[in-house]
């Protein structure tokens, strides 16, 4: 179902102009919210995924070319459709892709039902830049980790953003956060990963800290790797609380990379393709 737009401000198409992120993800809570995914890849695997979309917006040209096959799979869902030059001024930022998409967000799993056959997850503790949260999804979907845990203060993994960076890979990997209150974090969280059988690996430079490489990481048979905010890192309580405390060894004096550059080492280091029992 094609419909021609010139106006955002109607009802239908206006969830891509007059919403922010967080208005998309709490204002409908009795339908459970709704996220917007960008470009035919996100979107498709969204679709892969089991999202139910409730309408797509796009340009024109997409029509018969890099969205037809969204289109066709999903006959009964409306397209809103005009040019560029208008979308981009209703929706107020430019499309990268030239296609969006706005979907139903699910009920979230509980994070324990999630990890009950993982052996690698990652924790991301108050990691607020959506770019850094996409690249590390793609990471941890590409190098072994079964499931990413987020604390209550960590941004949303359906940010649009966050979407476009993972590319998709949100979608591949098991997430969920793991409360919704603040003061959750790290006491009862912490416990409550080594309650379900993990052992805990915080990624800090501290006196104690050993190398990612160190053979008992590798040997651990459910292992968390803990990842902190961008700017401090991990809180001192989390590092206290964790089984191992591990460093990236790096050259001239340098002492720590971004967040997304580690999240991707470290995976690599210990991921499940490097297990040995």
């Amino acid at each position: 179902m094609i419909i021609y737009v010139d106006d955002l401000t109607q009802k239908g198409p206006d969830i891509y102009a007059n919403l922010t992120e967080r208005e998309l993800r709490f204002s409908y809570e009795k339908a459970g919210g709704f996220f917007i995914a960008e470009s035919p890849n996100v979107i498709t695997r969204a679709l892969d995924a089991g999202y139910e979309p409730i309408s797509f917006l796009m340009e024109e040209r997409h029509i018969h070319n890099d969205a037809s096959q969204i289109i066709q799979r999903c006959p009964s869902v409306p397209v809103y459709t005009s040019s560029r030059q208008i979308l981009e001024k209703l929706t107020g930022y430019k499309l990268t892709r030239g296609v969006l998409a706005a979907f139903k967000r699910k009920t979230q799993q509980d994070f324990r039902k999630i990890c009950q056959d993982a052996r690698r997850i990652a924790i991301l503790e108050d990691i607020a830049d959506t770019s850094n949260l996409g690249a590390i999804f793609r990471s941890a979907a590409a190098l072994g980790i079964d499931a990413i845990l987020l604390s209550p203060k960590c941004a949303d993994p359906l940010n649009r953003r966050c979407l476009r960076v993972s590319m998709g890979n949100v979608f591949k990997i098991n997430w969920a956060f793991m409360s919704k209150n603040a003061e959750d974090w790290p006491d009862k969280g912490m416990d409550e990963l080594k309650e379900i059988g993990f052992k805990t690996l915080s990624m800090a430079l501290r006196h104690n800290s050993i190398e990612i490489t160190d053979q008992i990481l590798k040997k651990e048979e459910k292992l968390a790797i803990l990842l902190g905010t961008e700017g401090t890192g991990l809180l001192e309580k989390t590092i206290e609380k964790s089984d191992y405390v591990a460093k990236i060894p790096m050259k001239d004096g340098i002492d720590s990379l971004n967040v997304a550059a580690a999240a991707a080492i470290i995976f690599w280091e210990v991921g499940t393709n490097s297990i040995q029992l």
